[in-house]
């Protein structure tokens, strides 16, 4: 689990193929910051832009791991499978604060930048959301972005999904990637732990459409 609180700004330097085709993954090398691999070890769970990796090597002095992607997490993630910069979030130890909100690291559909742009001392971030996502997403609620834990300030429907909005604040655009995003540029989004456990309860065999108040 994870708190889409982001602890370190890390770069993929290295992609290397892990098979012949296109149905294997990648080796993916990341550089992380000075110290953060202290407390790492095999084996850990690191989220890569919202995505929970596996660490399979590590080099604590040079401060680089390996985690090896599957062919699947390429095709339903952005921005995993070439060089560039990533948001790293540690998994979140038993006591620690939950910061953000409760975060899987199983990212659920990509969605798309239709807004950047400052507004006031903040920026103003909106995203269009695949269609099967937009019921799970509401007015203050949460959603991660790219790994980052964030409060939606509006929802606008519309038949191919919805165009949430996101207020950014200067704290976030200097400690995440999210501060380079550019219109039509491809993100990662889960959408919040509750909201899909309570679709799933209300739409599974047994649930609460189906339930009779006793006699």
């Amino acid at each position: 689990m994870f708190t889409g609180i982001i602890t370190g700004l890390g770069r993929i330097t290295e992609s290397r193929p892990l098979g012949s085709d296109e149905a294997h993954g990648m080796q993916l090398t990341v550089e992380a910051p000075a110290g953060y691999l202290d407390d790492v070890q095999l084996g850990d769970s690191i989220a890569l832009n919202g995505a929970c990796m596996t660490v399979t090597s590590f080099d604590t002095a040079a401060s680089r791991f390996t985690v090896d992607i599957s062919h699947e997490s390429l095709d339903k993630t952005s921005g995993l499978a070439e060089p560039g910069p990533v948001n790293l979030e540690k998994a979140m130890r038993a006591n620690d604060r939950l910061g953000g909100h409760m975060v899987s690291g199983h990212v659920d559909g990509i969605g798309s930048v239709s807004l950047f742009a400052p507004v006031g001392e903040s920026w103003d971030l909106r995203i269009e959301t695949p269609p099967e996502l937009a019921r799970f997403i509401a007015y203050k609620g949460s959603i991660t972005v790219n790994g980052v834990s964030l409060t939606v300030n509006r929802v606008v429907d519309a038949t191919g999904g919805c165009e949430l909005s996101i207020n950014l604040i200067p704290h976030t655009l200097a400690n995440t990637t999210l501060g380079t995003l550019q219109a039509g540029q491809r993100v990662n989004l889960e959408i919040d732990l509750i909201a899909r456990y309570v679709e799933r309860m209300l739409t599974a065999p047994g649930g609460s459409a189906e339930c009779h108040a006793p006699s």
